[in-house]
């Protein structure tokens, strides 16, 4: 008997570095022919991810998307195998994270950022992201087949998320998506929804990643969300990293919480009939995700893109993806896999 087509939405959240996680489970999902990509929301890594996913499959299908995400994310760690940081995996994730975040350089440059801003360097300023996304064919990024794909940045004068489609997409709209304003100078282009030059900065905090692009009706109602920033930890941060890490992640994760229990408001009036469902979209929501993992994980993991690391959260992701084909991949086309009750309660 053949199986059914479960047509799904993914939601990439962003988080640096940690985006290799999706990298895994993208890889995973792309392995199943029964599961269809119908569009992508994604915001920093989360975008590089989608458009790497989107310009493979326009013309390699299933196979050219796995080889683009590969190639992209050797190109973040700056490697030509992977494999090159095996030698590094026994000491673990929390011990090679732990490394990194009291390393001197990682100090340095996490105090100079502190202090100094991104305009600050002048001449010798270099957005390091650009070589990579300027590499991307944008006549496969921007095609009009599915998956639809929709970027997230934040409209720094007003504070407003602006979502990039289409032919929108190019090298600026993705390093906007991806820019923290204490790291890089902001995105400034012409934004053709207000008429006039806009500055941007990372999509995440006003959309990790937004979901309301993938209310459409013409889309499935399932969104699968790719969630790389933990939202739980159960002991309380006390050093001063501890603490900024931890800020990092509940004001990444805000913008997502507040949609999802809009969805849950909304769920909540078309289940006791105050609102017709012919009205209101029933979306259905499934996580991915490993917060034991990614709790043993910090910000400094985020920048600092270390081989073994990426290595190793793109194993961890195949897991997790294989976790949800085994336990999750059923309720797709009949109910969330997620208690949105449960969450916020």
């Amino acid at each position: 008997m053949a199986k059914t087509t479960k047509k799904i939405n993914l939601a990439l959240q962003g988080g640096g570095a940690h985006g290799a996680f999706t990298w895994g489970v993208l890889d995973r999902l792309l392995q199943e022919d029964d599961i269809e990509i119908c569009a992508m929301s994604g915001t920093s890594a989360g975008a590089l991810n989608g458009a790497a996913l989107k310009a493979g499959m326009t013309t390699g299908g299933r196979q050219g998307a796995r080889d683009n995400l590969e190639w992209l994310w050797l190109q973040v760690a700056g490697v030509s195998d992977l494999r090159m940081g095996d030698w590094m995996a026994p000491f673990g994730l929390q011990v090679l994270g732990k490394q990194i975040e009291n390393s001197m350089t990682y100090a340095m440059g996490d105090a100079v950022s502190r202090m100094v801003s991104p305009y600050d360097y002048g001449a010798f300023y270099k957005n390091p992201l650009r070589e990579i996304v300027e590499k991307f064919d944008y006549d496969r990024v921007c095609d009009t087949h599915a998956p639809l794909f929709y970027v997230g940045a934040t409209r720094v004068r007003n504070g407003k998320i602006r979502v990039f489609e289409g032919d929108e997409i190019g090298p600026d709209a993705l390093m906007a998506s991806a820019c923290l304003p204490t790291v890089f100078q902001a995105v400034e282009m012409f934004d053709k929804t207000t008429g006039r030059e806009e500055a941007f900065w990372d999509g995440g905090f006003t959309g990790n990643p937004a979901l309301f692009p993938l209310f459409d009706p013409k889309l499935p109602e399932d969104i699968v969300i790719i969630n790389i920033n933990p939202l739980e930890r159960d002991t309380v941060p006390t050093s001063p990293q501890e603490i900024q890490n931890r800020i990092n992640e509940i004001s990444f994760n805000s913008s997502l919480l507040r949609e999802l229990r809009a969805i849950d408001f909304v769920q909540r009036l078309i289940e006791d009939g105050t609102v017709d469902s012919d009205k209101m979209s029933s979306v259905r929501i499934h996580m991915i995700a490993d917060d034991v993992l990614m709790g043993q994980l910090s910000a400094a993991t985020k920048v600092v893109p270390n081989p073994a690391i990426i290595g190793q959260l793109k194993a961890a992701g195949i897991e997790a993806a294989e976790a949800f084909l085994r336990d999750g991949v059923d309720n797709i086309g009949k109910r969330s896999s997620v208690n949105l009750r449960e969450m916020f309660a």
